[in-house]
């Protein structure tokens, strides 16, 4: 099997549209998940069952269900209730709400990880809840979770070509089209899988970066 180059070439301007819509997919996936994840936390940990019992089943029902299914939903059943949303706009709400159900563990470990002297001082400080939370408590949890938060978002990009389904034009949905388009699935398929590869190799080093600039 002879490599072509041109395809390549031709291949690439559809090649950088599909990797900025999926960056923008990513990015903006990520700050729903990070910021949904931690209300599910702090809302699973108010006093009230009324408001623990709901949170806890809505999350609970997302996260043992397939992202396709609810991907699916959210572009094909909120019409029908009078909610239409943009192909990316509905991609980017259905994969961050998919892993806030995820990240919500994760801040909730590293809640429970800040020791219990420092609830202790905020206390013996008179200091307010609000106030313990904004800078005693969540502070110190979300420096201990951030490289299980990375990791997630490494998760989300491979889980960018599933947008494929409701018309997302990511990098893999481009690799489609002009495969089918020119008959060459070679070239374009191996150059989307470098980009994943690229992009979770460079997503892991500012991650590790990150890391060590907390830890110090």
């Amino acid at each position: 099997m002879k490599w072509d180059w041109s395809a390549v070439s031709d291949f690439m301007p559809q090649f950088w549209d599909g990797l900025l819509v999926t960056l923008q997919a990513l990015a903006l996936g990520s700050v729903i998940s990070f910021v949904l994840g931690l209300v599910w936390a702090l809302l699973m940990r108010t006093p009230s069952r009324w408001v623990r019992w709901p949170v806890g089943v809505v999350t609970e029902f997302v996260r043992n269900t397939p992202l396709l299914v609810q991907l699916f939903f959210l572009y094909y059943v909120l019409p029908e209730w009078g909610v239409t949303l943009s192909a990316l706009a509905t991609g980017v709400i259905g994969i961050g709400l998919h892993y806030s159900t995820y990240t919500m563990q994760v801040y909730r470990a590293g809640i429970e990880a800040v020791p219990p002297g420092q609830w202790e001082a905020a206390t013996a400080l008179n200091l307010p809840m609000a106030r313990t939370w904004r800078v005693v408590i969540l502070p110190q949890a979300i420096r201990r979770v951030v490289p299980a938060l990375g990791n997630y978002v490494i998760a989300m990009l491979k889980d960018t070509p599933m947008l494929m389904v409701i018309s997302v034009l990511e990098m893999l949905s481009q690799a489609r089209l002009y495969s089918q388009e020119h008959f060459q699935f070679t070239e374009p398929l191996t150059v989307i899988g470098v980009a994943f590869i690229l992009i979770s190799y460079l997503a892991s080093l500012l991650l590790r970066a990150l890391e060590r600039r907390l830890v110090h």
